[in-house]
């Protein structure tokens, strides 16, 4: 054997014992946007008794934007665009202590809005995969944060970037790294996840800013695609096209990361278009039913017990709460205490980050709803989905403030 390989050998089995640590406590981990099988929901259990009062553990600085936080074991994951620059974090998820930050230059891009980084970190194994809101697009180590490979989706994939600039985070789908670029015959692209070379290419509608899906739908590998004219099932293997269902949103504003539930898709999106339950079969999309009880705007619903539960309407604060017969669309109640924001879903209980920080925690219950925790953890704008794994919550809102609630250590 060589000695210039002893180095790399070494560094392996380190970053090998070093996630073996961070996949402790596997079932825990929160490893892409909108959680285990992307759906907003944690396998985790909440305590028996939540604080009245929830306790703020630490806190951190990120810079502007919306980009979401992902654990790895006691990793914690994120982003945020402060003095020229975006950076990609990892903090001690028990401490809040820095462990690493990778920078590079970018302006901040305000689009009536805070501007900022917009996608959230990947994690698979001893990489942290993230896209900025003009295509750069790092694989990172995992334990250092260095890069490994970096693509652009414009300069090397051919994309072309959405008005608002690119959202969608990485997907992973076995070997591949799936992600929506917008170009002309390279509308989506999948990578070799280890190396970052081009497997395959399809389409050419422009991005949405929703992220992919994979997931199997009537019997096939699918990646579940929301471009900014039409919702996509493409083959995860080669990128063929395997169903399209037309939806057209002002100004292209798809936004809100489609809900799979077996071989039936949920979309939904703002700007008064509304919402539809699709049934996957045969190489069609039917509409089960489509309506206008649920607009979702830029966050995505969580669905339990037969019920979807969103915000709806544009991202502000008299967006209420609605929760949705899934089978039917019909309403079962609306709730205007919730104040815009975004949810997810832990252990039976909707945990509701309002659009002014509001921490608010009730029973997932198409009856209504009813908060048993209600507290302030954040001021400012919120339009991140919070995120909960080992026992705590993490919140963030779009100026880049991170707080770390203990509430199940």
């Amino acid at each position: 054997m060589k000695h210039s390989a002893m180095p790399f050998l070494i560094r392996g089995a380190l970053a090998a014992l070093l996630l073996a640590g961070l996949r402790e406590n596997a079932a825990a981990d929160w490893l892409h946007y909108r959680g285990p099988l992307m759906r907003g929901a944690s396998t985790e259990k909440l305590p028996a008794t939540l604080p009245e009062n929830p306790r703020i553990a630490w806190k951190a600085s990120l810079g502007i934007g919306t980009s979401g936080i992902t654990v790895a074991g006691d990793r914690v994951f994120s982003m945020g665009n402060a003095g020229g620059k975006d950076s990609v974090f990892c903090f001690d998820a028990k401490t809040g202590k820095q462990i690493w930050r990778h920078q590079y230059p970018l302006a901040l891009d305000k689009r009536m809005f805070e501007g900022g980084t917009a996608a959230t970190p990947t994690l698979d194994g001893d990489r942290v995969y993230t896209v900025s809101h003009q295509g750069d697009l790092f694989c990172l180590d995992a334990a250092t944060g260095k890069p490994r490979w970096y693509q652009h989706h414009q300069k090397d994939l051919g994309g072309r970037r959405p008005q608002w600039g690119y959202a969608g985070s990485p997907t992973i789908a076995g070997t591949l790294l799936l992600l929506d670029v917008g170009g002309d015959g390279s509308s989506t692209v999948a990578l070799d996840k280890l190396t970052g070379k081009t497997v395959w290419k399809s389409g050419s509608d422009d991005a949405g800013y929703a992220s992919i899906v994979p997931a199997t739908i009537d019997g096939k590998k699918t990646a579940v695609v929301f471009k900014s004219n039409a919702l996509l099932g493409l083959d995860s293997a080669d990128g063929r096209e395997l169903w399209r269902f037309p939806w057209k949103t002002d100004y292209g504003v798809n936004a809100a990361t489609p809900l799979i539930l077996g071989d039936r898709v949920f979309l939904s999106s703002g700007y008064g278009t509304g919402c539809a339950m699709l049934q996957i079969k045969g190489g069609h999309a039917t509409p089960l039913w489509k309506n206008k009880n649920l607009h979702a705007h830029i966050n995505t619903p969580i669905e339990t017990g037969g019920h979807i539960y969103g915000i709806d309407g544009q991202a502000e604060p008299k967006a209420p709460l609605v929760c949705l017969d899934a089978a039917t669309g019909s309403i079962a109640f609306t709730d205007t205490t919730v104040s815009g924001g975004s949810l997810i879903l832990v252990d039976g209980r909707l945990i509701v980050l309002s659009e002014k920080g509001e921490l608010l925690i009730a029973p997932a219950s198409p009856t209504g709803f009813k908060p048993v925790v209600r507290a302030q953890i954040l001021g400012g704008r919120c339009w991140v989905q919070p995120t909960y794994s080992g026992g705590r919550l993490f919140a963030k809102n779009n100026a880049g403030d991170l707080v770390c609630i203990a509430l199940g250590e």
